[in-house]
């Protein structure tokens, strides 16, 4: 039987591969947690992807997982959860020192999705402090000089490095994304709202939504389904999609390999007969990123209000600032804001086709050189802004080595089409 065969190596598993591997009883749970484990144990000294990890009470699990039924459709599978969601068993404390040691009551409601599929939480991910912009420890897997991107930064290197088969993040403004793209996995960010986002600690709740990274686009789409309650966005494409090459406001601080990656996408998906074409953003666009800080600053003070008026000197210089540009914004502001928010929705409205997809760049390019920052959000923020969901693809590797990626946005949240779309991509890239 094609695909029963398990591998040397069992990191090198997807979570589909190794949910029917143990579902067909040719594959332990124990084993499969103790492969990763000992990858973990390799690794983690010199990427630090990890927040948290309890080995011993995972191997409890997992011999439990392989002693009782098949509970769901990731029975033993482990999943890494970024430590800005709520654990009930595991602290979550967010990069910050004010919550060192705190322990959630209950599972945020995507955890306990998990957990009723049948999944095991491996551990915690690192994450930028309450994933804003301070940077955790977490070295990128390709070139641990680089940054991961962020701010979840554990999950993408976690991932990427075959510590765990897929890894929640979330998203404010590139945060799913673009670690995704720098670390050369899939990520996803749905349109907000699509996963319940209960047990969330909120930066921005206007903007936040819990995203999804995985070596393999199948995963996502599974993964996805359990944390939607639906069918698994999945199929296939009948016909080539139709896509728009979509230029944005600051293309020029984009590198040439990346500009070239997107247009080798485009070259392949036109070769394979896909409709393409392109279309630039206006210049008025540039409202729109004014749009994004004005909101997300004013949410995030009201979000940390507690925080502020009792730890304050706790915080990071970034993010206090941060919060005092917040308490200053005014109700015209960010009536204006939002006002350039219904404006860009409109003018994609009226600019893209139904069933077209933005082709479009998901960062700069490969992973800057240094821990200090995170990269440059510019490419992301406006699909946060205007809650269209996305993807990221792997797309070979810079003039660096270091991995390049392609976005596929969906600007009317027909989550169906995209993954669809990407899919068909996919296909077209490796041909």
């Amino acid at each position: 039987m094609a695909g029963a065969v398990l591998p040397n190596d069992l990191t090198t598993l997807t979570a589909a591969q190794a949910a029917r591997h143990i579902a067909a009883k040719r594959l332990r749970v124990s084993d499969y947690i103790e492969a990763l484990l000992a990858r973990v144990a390799a690794r983690e000294p010199e990427i630090q992807a990890w927040a948290f990890l309890d080995p011993d009470a995972l191997r409890t699990a997992a011999r439990q997982a392989d002693l009782g039924p098949v509970r769901g459709p990731f029975h033993g599978i482990p999943i890494g959860i970024k430590d800005v969601i709520a654990t009930s068993d595991q602290p979550t404390e967010y990069n910050s020192p004010i919550y060192r040691g705190h322990r959630p009551a209950t599972d945020a409601v995507t955890v306990a999705r998990l957990r009723a599929a049948g999944a095991l939480i491996l551990g915690k991910t690192v994450t930028t402090e309450f994933a804003y912009m301070r940077p955790g420890p977490t070295r990128n897997p390709h070139d641990v000089r680089r940054t991961p991107g962020g701010s979840s930064s554990g999950s993408a290197a976690a991932v990427a490095d075959r510590m765990v088969p897929v890894a929640l993040g979330t998203q404010t403004g590139g945060s799913t994304i673009r670690p995704a793209a720098f670390c050369g996995v899939y990520g996803y960010k749905p349109a907000l709202g699509r996963f319940d986002a209960g047990g969330l600690k909120y930066l921005a709740p206007s903007l936040d939504t819990i995203g999804l990274m995985a070596r393999d686009l199948d995963d996502l789409a599974l993964v996805a389904s359990v944390l939607a309650n639906s069918e698994a966005p999945m199929a296939t494409a009948s016909q080539p999609p139709a896509f728009v090459f979509y230029q944005p406001i600051g293309v020029a601080q984009a590198e040439a390999s990346a500009l070239a990656c997107i247009e080798r996408a485009g070259e392949r998906a036109a070769a394979r007969k896909a409709a393409v074409r392109r279309l630039a953003a206006p210049e008025w666009f540039a409202d729109l990123d004014v749009a994004h800080r004005v909101i997300m600053s004013a949410e995030v003070a009201r979000s940390f209000a507690q925080e502020w008026r009792e730890s304050r000197g706790a915080l990071s210089p970034e993010l206090a600032s941060f919060i005092e540009q917040g308490l200053k914004r005014t109700e015209d502001e960010l009536a204006h804001a939002w006002a350039a928010v219904v404006r860009g929705r409109h003018w994609f409205a009226e600019a893209v086709r139904p069933g077209e997809l933005l082709l479009t760049l998901p960062a700069a390019g490969e992973a800057p050189m240094g821990l200090a920052s995170t990269g440059n959000a510019q490419f992301n923020r406006l699909w946060t802004l205007l809650h269209m969901p996305c993807l990221t693809l792997p797309a070979g590797n810079g003039p660096s080595g270091l991995p390049l990626g392609v976005q596929v946005v969906e600007s009317r949240g027909a989550e169906a089409l995209l993954f669809a779309a990407a899919r068909w991509l996919v296909e077209a890239m490796a041909a």
